[in-house]
């Protein structure tokens, strides 16, 4: 048992009660260069009695790895970020790395303090969600100068460094397809999209009917988008872009307010699809204000699963995302950089799944 001390206790102290040079302490505590078996047990011995804890950041200075791994999340409040980082630090701490973990509030100016911070930290590689897919030139020099880079639910254009993502088009292509084959002709989507600076809705359906965007790069919300709109002209039907929600703000009050927007059309959308949780959040909001009753009235699928949306009467049908095992896919990604992999970048695209539940019906005969 560790002996009590109010001061903190040096490598010298604990070499000379091991009786060995600081030299040979710091080797062994350090865990790097060459001791014997019984060096080593005199010198943990020693360590363990004087209490002594190793000093992470020096230690870096001399091996160049402090056995840290960094992470800038979006919302470390947000369901959807939680379970992501649960997954990297499962991951890590099994090989015995810590996390640290930064927030950028969806702002690239904070992303920017977020990654520098890290980077003082002297931590072995960065796992981080980009808040912007093509300024993100502090990723570039980061990478460019050795730090590892895993990217996770978004890709920076360009950017050679790992990612993994989930296949948002895919699934929302599917889930309007499902609506489409449940009769619905007036489907609705409410999603953020922000940060597209190439022209508004209109030219953003005219490029995906042209087949001259590439989704890789887009934000989550858009990729949805562009599953939307795959879905309609794989069945024929003509975009109505009144019925494309644009909130502009990850905030569940303008959600609210879009989606009220959305339902109070003269011709009504007989379903809607909601792109992510928040949006999910503040169309229930806005359909229980309005009184109207899901699924007889309106149908409804949710992008990501939240625990509420199987409590309420009807459950919500749900777009599945695989938040645990996208973080436990980045930290791999990253202990096997960190490990010595020269491999190209590798991109790992998750699938999703849709879970069926109460809050869709067969559209009504007009």
């Amino acid at each position: 048992m560790a002996e009590k001390r109010i001061d903190k206790a040096t490598i010298t102290e604990v070499a000379r009660l091991a009786g060995v040079s600081t030299a040979t302490a710091g080797r062994v505590l350090g865990g790097y260069g060459y001791a014997s078996d019984e060096i080593k047990k005199k010198v943990k011995a020693s360590a363990e009695r004087l209490g002594y804890r190793p000093n992470l950041l020096a230690r870096g200075l001399i091996t160049g790895k402090t056995k840290t791994i960094g992470v800038v999340a979006g919302d470390i409040q947000s369901p959807f970020y939680s379970s992501i980082l649960r997954g990297v630090a499962d991951v890590a701490r099994a090989e015995g790395f810590g996390v640290l973990i930064t927030n950028s509030d969806e702002l690239l100016a904070r992303e920017l303090e977020a990654v520098q911070l890290l980077l003082e930290k002297q931590v072995d590689g960065l796992i981080v969600a980009p808040c912007d897919t093509e300024r993100s030139d502090h990723l570039r020099k980061a990478l460019k100068e050795g730090c590892p880079i895993v990217q996770f639910d978004r890709m920076v254009n360009g950017l050679r460094a790992d990612a993994v993502t989930v296949d948002n088009r895919r699934a929302s292509r599917e889930a309007i397809a499902s609506l489409i084959e449940a009769g619905h002709r007036r489907i609705a989507i409410l999603a953020e999209l922000e940060r597209w600076d190439s022209g508004d809705i209109a030219s953003f359906v005219a490029r995906v009917t042209s087949r001259s965007i590439e989704p890789a790069n887009l934000f989550p919300s858009w990729q949805r988008l562009f599953g939307y709109v795959e879905a309609h002209l794989a069945a024929g039907i003509e975009i109505d872009r009144a019925l494309i929600g644009r909130v502009g703000a990850y905030s569940l009050e303008a959600a609210r307010l879009q989606a009220l927007q959305l339902l109070r059309l003269p011709g009504r959308p007989t379903a809607l699809f909601t792109a992510d949780g928040l949006m999910t959040a503040g169309a229930i909001d806005a359909i229980t204000s309005l009184g109207l009753a899901i699924p007889d009235e309106l149908s409804l699928i949710g992008f990501d699963d939240l625990d509420w949306m199987s409590f309420l009467k009807p459950a919500i049908t749900a777009v599945v995302q695989p938040l645990t095992a996208m973080g436990e896919t980045a930290a791999r990604l990253m202990l096997d950089r960190l490990s010595g992999s020269e491999s190209p970048p590798r991109h790992v695209t998750l699938e999703l799944s849709l879970t069926r539940r109460g809050s869709v019906a067969r559209a009504r005969l007009s």
